[in-house]
Parts: C-alpha cells; sequence; structure tokens
C-alpha cells in the first residue's frame, strides 16, 4: 500500500504561456499606470479652470488672470497630449511584445502536437490559431487603456463631493445601475461568445477545406455540397454573432442612457444648491464636467465587458492547445548523437483516434542496420501505418517501437527525425522556393549536397534547365509542377544530408517506367550502407531490397528475403 501523500499545486488563474510574457512587459505597464496618473489629473484642470473663471474671473473682470490661466491650461493640453501619445505608443508595444511571445509559443506546441491528441479539422486549428488576434486586440488597444483609467473614476468622484457635497450621489447611483446591467447580461455574452467562436471555427474548416483541395472541388463536381456546408455555417455564425451583439448592445445603450440621466441630475441638484447658497455656479459647471468624466468610462467598461468576454472564450480554447501533451518525453529527451540504423518493434498495437479497428495488432520485426526491407500489402494493412510510427508521429497503443535499442518515446522526436529521410505517400511542398523545400533550413545541406541529392532523385533534370532553377517559387504544396515533378523533389529533401534511416513510401508512383528505372540505379549505390524501409506496390522498385515484409490486417503475414517472400506470393493457390 502506498502511504505517500500526492499533493496537487493549485492552478494559477492564467497559465504561464500568457502570465510570463506580461510579467517580462510588467515595466512597460507602470508607464502606462503613471501616464495614465498624469493623464487623468490632467482631467481634472479643465473643470477647474471652469470653476475659477465663473466664480473668480467673471465678476471681477480679471483679465490678466484669465490669461494666466489660458496659458496654464494651454500647457496642461500640450503635455496631455503628448501623456496620451506616449501611452498608446507604451500600450501597442507591451501588446505587439506580448503578441509576439505568445504567438511563437503557441507555434512550437502547434508544432509539437500528438497527431494522435489533435481535435478538429486543419480548419479548425487554423481558426483557433486566429483566436490569437482576440488576445492580441486586449493587450493593444484601447480597452487596455480603459481598463487603466476605470480607477480614476473614484479620484474624479472624490473631487465632485469636494465642491458640490451631495451632488456626487448623482453619479453615484449611474454607476452602480451600468455595472449590474454589465453583470446581468454577462452570462449571456459568455455563452453567445462561446457559441459563436464554434461556429467561426466551422466556417474556417469549411473555407481551408475548400482553398486547400480547389481542383478536386472543381473536377468532381463538389462545389455545390460545400456551398450548402458554407452556407448553413455562416448562417448559423452570423445568427450567434448578431445575437451576441445585440446583447452587448444593452449595456452600452444603458450606460449612454446613465451618463445622459447623470448630467440632467447633477444640473437639477446643482441648480437647488445655488438657490440655497450652497454651491457656485462655477462649481456647478466644474461638476456637470467632472461627472461626465465619471460616467464616460461606464461605456467603456459594457464594451470592456463584450471585450472580456471574446478574450476569455480566446484564452480557454487556445489554453486547451497548450495543455495538450506534445509529443517526446515528459521529462529530459535521450540525445543519439550518431544514429547507426536499428528499428524494432515488438509486438506493437495502434488504433487511429475514433477508429474502431486496430491498424496494427501485434506487430514485431527487427531491421538490422544498413539493411533494406521492403513492406508489402493490400490497401489499408497497415504498412504507412508502420512508417508513421518509425517517424514517431504516433506513439504505439501498445508494444515498444524502438530506433537503436532505445523506446522512441524517450528520444527527442526532432532530432529523431533528423536522422532520418522521408518521402511519403503524399509529396507535400511548401510555399516558398524549391531550394526552400529541399534544404528546409538545415545548416550541414550546402548547395553541394542539395544538388547531389537532386541530382540523385532526378530533379536536377528539370531544374537545372531553368533561369531561376532553385530559386524558382512554388505555389501553395507546389502547385504548378506534375506529380512526378513534386515526388522527385520530396525524394531530394529525404536524400538530402545523408541521413542513416531513409523511408520511401510510393516513391515513384507518379514517374513514368523510364525515370523510375533510372532513379532505381542511382539510389542502389546511395543507400548501400543506410537502413532503408521501402513501401511500394510497384516490382521494379523491389531492386533495392533484400527481405520483405508481407503486411495484412494489420499483421505481419510473412518475413524473409526478397525472393522467397515473392515466390509465396505469387505462388498459384491449389484448386
Amino acid at each position: 500500500m502506498n502511504n505517500e501523500l500526492s499533493i496537487k499545486a493549485s492552478k494559477p488563474r492564467f497559465a504561464p504561456w500568457l502570465m510570463e510574457p506580461m510579467r517580462r512587459n510588467r515595466s512597460t505597464y507602470v508607464k502606462v499606470g503613471l501616464a495614465a496618473v498624469m493623464i487623468n489629473i490632467f482631467g481634472l484642470m479643465t473643470a477647474l479652470f471652469s470653476m475659477t473663471v465663473y466664480d473668480r474671473v467673471l465678476p471681477n473682470n480679471a483679465v490678466s488672470s484669465l490669461i494666466g490661466l489660458s496659458i496654464g491650461l494651454a500647457i496642461v493640453v500640450i503635455f496631455d497630449f503628448i501623456l496620451k501619445l506616449l501611452r498608446a505608443y507604451f500600450v501597442d508595444m507591451a501588446g505587439a511584445a506580448i503578441d509576439t511571445d505568445v504567438g511563437d509559443t503557441l507555434f512550437a506546441r502547434l508544432l509539437a502536437l500528438r497527431l494522435d491528441l489533435k481535435k478538429g479539422s486543419t480548419g479548425a486549428l487554423t481558426g483557433l490559431m486566429r483566436e490569437l488576434e482576440a488576445l492580441r486586440d486586449f493587450f493593444a488597444s484601447a480597452t487596455m487603456t480603459a481598463v487603466v483609467d476605470l480607477p480614476f473614476i473614484f479620484l474624479t468622484l472624490f473631487v465632485v463631493w469636494i465642491i458640490g457635497g451631495s451632488v456626487v450621489l448623482v453619479p453615484l447611483l449611474a454607476i452602480p445601475l451600468v455595472i449590474i446591467v454589465g453583470l446581468v447580461t454577462q452570462p449571456a455574452m459568455d455563452r453567445l461568445s462561446a457559441k459563436s467562436m464554434g461556429e467561426g471555427l466551422a466556417k474556417q474548416s469549411v473555407l481551408v477545406e475548400t482553398i486547400g483541395g480547389l481542383e478536386t472541388v472543381k473536377a468532381s463536381g463538389a462545389g455545390a455540397l460545400l456551398s450548402g456546408r458554407w452556407s448553413r455555417a455562416q448562417r448559423l455564425h452570423s445568427d450567434s454573432s448578431m445575437r451576441s451583439r445585440l446583447i452587448a448592445s444593452i449595456g452600452i445603450t444603458t450606460a449612454t442612457s446613465a451618463g445622459t440621466v447623470s448630467y440632467a441630475g447633477v444640473v437639477i441638484v446643482g441648480v437647488a444648491k445655488i438657490a440655497s447658497l450652497e454651491m457656485t455656479m462655477g462649481g456647478l459647471i466644474a461638476c456637470s464636467i467632472l461627472a461626465g468624466r465619471a460616467v464616460a468610462p461606464l461605456a467603456q467598461i459594457s464594451q470592456l465587458l463584450s471585450r472580456i468576454t471574446a478574450t476569455r472564450t480566446a484564452y480557454r480554447q487556445l489554453n486547451e492547445l497548450m495543455e495538450t501533451p506534445p509529443e517526446g518525453p515528459a521529462g529530459e529527451a535521450l540525445k543519439l548523437r550518431d544514429l547507426k540504423g536499428k528499428i524494432e518493434f515488438r509486438n506493437v498495437s495502434f488504433r487511429y483516434p475514433g477508429a474502431p479497428e486496430k491498424a496494427l495488432d501485434g506487430v514485431s520485426f527487427t531491421v538490422e542496420p544498413g539493411e533494406h526491407v521492403a513492406l508489402l500489402g493490400r490497401v489499408g494493412s497497415g504498412k504507412s501505418t508502420i512508417a508513421r510510427l518509425i517517424l514517431g508521429l504516433y506513439p504505439p497503443e501498445d508494444g515498444l517501437v524502438m530506433v537503436d535499442g532505445s523506446d522512441i518515446r524517450q528520444l527527442d522526436p526532432v532530432e529523431l527525425r533528423a536522422n532520418m529521410g522521408a518521402a511519403l505517400q503524399e509529396s507535400v511542398l511548401l510555399t516558398g522556393s524549391v531550394r526552400e523545400n529541399i534544404v528546409l533550413g538545415r545548416a550541414h545541406v550546402d548547395d553541394e549536397e542539395m544538388i547531389r541529392a537532386c541530382e540523385l532523385s532526378g530533379t536536377h533534370s528539370f531544374m537545372g534547365q531553368i533561369a531561376n532553377g532553385y530559386d524558382l517559387r512554388l505555389a501553395d504544396r507546389g502547385e504548378g509542377l506534375s506529380g512526378g515533378q513534386r515526388q522527385s523533389i520530396a525524394l531530394a529533401r529525404a536524400l538530402a544530408g545523408r541521413p542513416p534511416i531513409v523511408l520511401f513510401d510510393e516513391p515513384s508512383s507518379a514517374m513514368d517506367a523510364q525515370t523510375e528505372t533510372a532513379l532505381i540505379q542511382r539510389l542502389n549505390e546511395e543507400l548501400k550502407s543506410r537502413t532503408l524501409v521501402l513501401i511500394t506496390h510497384r516490382p521494379p522498385l523491389l531492386q533495392l531490397v533484400k527481405r520483405i515484409i508481407l503486411v495484412d490486417k494489420g499483421k505481419i503475414v510473412a518475413d524473409g528475403p526478397r525472393d522467397e517472400v515473392l515466390k509465396q506470393i505469387t505462388r498459384p493457390k491449389a484448386a
């Protein structure tokens, strides 16, 4: 029996990925606060100027005093203008810094996202990353300025009390009214904001799916189907957004009306106090100006509550992404400096998220360093799944996947893949130049190594004849190139840097027979000392391997020398 006490640390109100950038910018927010103090003090000067003019200058016709007061007010206005610009600059600067830090952290987590834990479609994830804008708008906008100005409402009310005494009760009654309306509408705002965001992500999902496969959509006549999905998503999103704005407008309208009533109330009460000689005309003017200044931020409070709701919804969604466990070990990862290339599966089972059947069931095999192995089998038998597990894209459900004797779950996945050259079934290219697609920012892949890899894959035969050659800019996913050309560039990317383990999944499926034959001849020499795992349905490519593993329904049904397994496959069944 374990007697150790398990003590759970309470979760902070805000996650570290948001709090740390805010802490790094706290000095900037201190400057914003100091500027706000001076701006709000300067804001009182206008009211005091009016009171002095009405009570002292006008009765005594003190023109010289008016000139002095006017010069003083002009100086205050100039400094107020400068401080407001500085405050806006500091808020924007801090917001930009937080946006950059949080954006980098979120993108890094997205790259480290475990594929088996990925929720939603590509479009939904894209839309989720866009919610970062809601956080940025909160930290770098008038919203933050409104937050800083709110405490100074009480300073303004204190000055009203000094000048007008009980007159201060009028704005004091208006403020709770606006706050109560804001709090009452808040739950509905929260619910509608979350609903609107979910429907916005659904709309984004349809859009990304359509744009990403526009050629297929046109060719297959799927436009009507996707148009229906888009119209429905658009209608639902517009409806929830409209209701959210309607609820928000209740608070804003209440605040505006409260401001009008407050001004009128101050004038009415002030007139009564003037009649009883408890207040001067200048005092009434000053109180009406200050009451307006005190109530004016209330409209911002309503907008602020609306913005906070959107920000809180975005924060929750982004924090859910940040709390998803990243790939790789929880502690410090093992680092394999010189990978030899041994691959071992020990009783591995795997099921894709949401799939009813296992993709792999009790798979065991060993590939020795430098060995060339082909994985054969019917469509959907589990061949590509084995390649994905070798790359560490998914963890096994049961069993062990080992590289050089170490469980890949203990290895740094980025470093592991840096030692593997993979050309998967879909030859996806990135927007950018051909050079960028092959080199991928790897420092050890220079121009000489890039050209060597391109000559091996056959890329140099068509890139070397173009004027701008490897600087040719590719469109999204390599559109504009033929399937064979895209496949050739993907092969060059896998071969560049001489990785000790090479994985090819249908590497020549889009190539003609002549190009494929030339490729096989070049690869035979190149891959001699490296581990090769080949997935193919093309018999000529089997010249590259000495061993075949036959996979069917997620299980290994044959494993042995190439020629023996081929005889077993092609042997006619007894009648």
